[in-house]
């Protein structure tokens, strides 16, 4: 079963060593996201509906909120992966325009081939975290020079600005009832009972309110929902000491055991061993 060896959290974002011999169900993140194959076999991933490989030379590159999942064919030995999801903020210390790694199209492909830099810099961010878990500021020096080679040589980081044209319209003013719906979903996602409920509380017939959410974010409702889910889950297991039963009350789930699958499925790892991993107790 997929598993977590290892998981770093700090300022950087998100950065977890996985074991994967299973599938991940379609899902999105809010920071870009970077695959690297660090051992096993050959792999590949669903990227905005096109099959992107995983490969010694060539990694996965994922824009902010754009959904994917993994492909794990039955019968296919596992490959460990280094899953990196970096928060924009930090790589603006770097540069100033890296803060657009939040904007759709940072990434212009959905996959690339890497050099034999990143990929040394690859094994060596993961025998830190596999050898030294603890020592959290060798994990951002290392990071950090990874995401720095791969941006470089990946990323659209020295494209122009976008008309005034283009940027007055990204600016508009979101639909107000998207905009309430969103804001229920990042604030009280265990109200949501359903999507024929969010849609009915927006005021909206389902088929109309999916028709704008998705024309107002690119992606589904329910990818949305599930990527505010996630998000509050990691935080409450990685940082928190509280029960998993009480994570999955707050987020809506019936049963802990709904939970649990609804995290491995997102985060490829049980939330007993994210946590484990993670450095705290499992108290559930």
């Amino acid at each position: 079963m997929s598993s977590a060896l290892r998981i770093a959290i700090g300022r950087f974002g998100r950065v977890a060593l996985l074991d994967m011999d299973r599938p991940l169900v379609k899902h999105a993140h809010a920071q870009c996201h970077v695959l690297l194959k660090v051992e096993g076999v050959d792999t590949e991933f669903d990227v905005g509906g096109r099959r992107v490989d995983l490969t010694d030379e060539s990694a996965v590159l994922i824009n902010a909120w754009e959904h994917h999942s993994y492909v794990h064919r039955a019968g296919q030995p596992p490959t460990i992966i280094l899953a990196l999801y970096i928060e924009p903020n930090w790589l603006s210390a770097f540069r100033d325009n890296w803060q657009a790694s939040a904007e759709p199209g940072f990434f212009p492909q959905p996959g690339g081939a890497i050099t034999p830099q990143i990929r040394r810099q690859a094994r060596e961010t993961a025998e830190a975290m596999v050898q030294d878990p603890s020592d959290a500021a060798a994990h951002e020096r290392l990071i950090g020079g990874l995401m720095v080679s791969i941006i470089e040589r990946l990323a659209l980081w020295r494209k122009v600005l976008p008309s005034l044209r283009e940027r007055a319209a990204a600016m508009r003013a979101p639909d107000r009832r998207i905009a309430q719906a969103l804001a229920l979903m990042r604030t009280e996602p265990a109200r949501i009972t359903s999507m024929d409920w969010l849609a009915r509380e927006s005021g909206l017939s389902r088929a109309h309110f999916f028709r704008l959410f998705e024309a107002e974010t690119g992606i589904s409702p329910r990818v949305y929902l599930n990527t505010q889910r996630v998000e509050r889950a990691v935080q409450a297991v990685a940082g928190q000491s509280c029960s998993f039963t009480d994570i999955s009350d707050d987020l809506g789930f019936s049963v802990p055991a709904h939970f649990s699958r609804f995290f491995h499925d997102h985060a490829g790892s049980s939330p007993s061993v994210f946590r484990q991993v993670s450095g705290l107790r499992d108290k559930s």
